[in-house]
């Protein structure tokens, strides 16, 4: 497949992507078979990620952090899937959760919480969805009722990615009731407070080493000072503003994806032999990896356009939307077929392909579902 560079890529993002991948291929890779079966990675993949400099990329130097922008943490998000390692939830603590605290915090909680985020000492998570909540935020049950100077927060959350190690969840918390899409606020709970407990980690069909648990919270107490932003209320417009990037960097992945399922796919038919000739020979073979070969070049010039608008502030949330949509669902349709050209050994999850296959399914669902993503993009037409 012809070599592809983004035009945003530069010589200290190519040195970037040499550490990610030494890091991914030495130090997650080889844990992967044994992470799906714990369903967990090991807690000090999160400190060696942070030895590395690795953990909060694109947080400012102030913190702790890289000093560096979104195209480092594309880099890093890409060189994990090329590396089958997908299992350290790094881009999620990276491009999404440091910069709710980066964003929204007082100086007091981003001194307190962004350098141990960037050393991996802490663990974050976000709780938006609950057993009866998906998709409708406003339709979120969890309480946080003002008692004197503290919330007592109760509630049920599922599906929190990083939840097994998590030491500090932001929480979405309904604060007032009656204020509608106002009345929703983040709050920050430390892990090791009475009343937080977490349930078990889920089966789910793919991403078997992604720690995905469900959430309690029995009259867990906290300061007011652990709400996240300047006045209660502002939740809903907080997410709204960062979902955009949680949803670039998941269109990232889907590249990435995308180009990793291809390139094992035309290692694979050149190898294998069937009728006396390589599966390559056969013009069916050769026809959908032309398919899916500009399938990926197409996502790619999609998504560095994107990419590009967001380095410069001015990716829009529609704009996002489309990325996301269309990008995961390219995902799913490249990977499935290559798959087919494996064969029945495409079946077996000793093939990456089918790990590949089993891990895309769930990129058409969290970070907003496509129908949500068709619903947002309509809205501007």
């Amino acid at each position: 497949m012809p070599k592809y560079r983004s035009a945003w890529m530069d010589m200290d993002l190519d040195a970037l992507a040499d550490t990610a991948r030494t890091f991914f291929e030495k130090e997650c890779a080889p844990h992967e078979a044994r992470w799906s079966e714990q369903q967990y990675v090991d807690r000090e993949a999160w400190t060696k990620a942070g030895e590395q400099g690795l953990l909060c990329l694109s947080i400012p130097e102030e913190y702790d952090g890289g000093g560096g922008t979104f195209a480092h943490e594309a880099v890093l998000a890409r060189q994990q899937v090329h590396a089958l390692s997908p299992s350290l939830g790094i881009g999620l603590q990276n491009a999404i959760i440091a910069h709710y605290f980066n964003a929204y915090g007082t100086e007091e909680q981003k001194r307190s919480w962004l350098p141990r985020l960037a050393t991996g000492e802490v663990v974050s998570a976000i709780a938006m969805t609950e057993p009866g909540t998906g998709s409708d935020l406003q339709a979120i049950k969890t309480k946080a009722v003002k008692d004197g100077d503290e919330y007592v927060i109760n509630g049920a959350k599922t599906f929190i990615s990083n939840g097994h190690h998590a030491d500090v969840v932001l929480v979405v918390c309904q604060t007032d009731p009656d204020a509608g899409a106002m009345g929703f606020s983040l709050i920050i709970v430390e892990t090791d407070r009475p009343g937080f407990s977490r349930g078990r980690n889920l089966k789910k069909i793919g991403q078997h080493g992604q720690d995905t648990c469900e959430l309690s919270f029995d009259d867990v107490r906290v300061p007011r000072s652990n709400l996240l932003g300047e006045a209660e209320g502002m939740g809903f417009i907080s997410l709204m503003q960062q979902l955009p990037q949680e949803r670039l960097i998941l269109a990232v992945a889907a590249v990435a994806t995308m180009e990793k399922a291809v390139e094992l796919t035309i290692e694979y038919t050149k190898e294998r032999t069937a009728f006396g000739k390589p599966v390559f020979q056969f013009q069916n073979s050769r026809f959908v990896l032309a398919e899916c070969a500009t399938l990926v070049r197409v996502a790619q010039s999609f998504l560095d356009d994107c990419i590009q608008q967001h380095l410069l502030g001015e990716l829009d949330i529609e704009t996002a939307a489309m990325a996301k949509w269309w990008l995961t669902e390219q995902q799913c349709i490249v990977v499935d077929r290559c798959l087919q050209l494996f064969g029945g050994y495409g079946y077996m999850e000793e093939y990456p392909i089918a790990r590949l296959y089993a891990d895309a399914r769930i990129q058409k669902i969290y970070g907003g579902t496509s129908e949500i993503m068709k619903e947002i993009i309509s809205r501007s037409l």
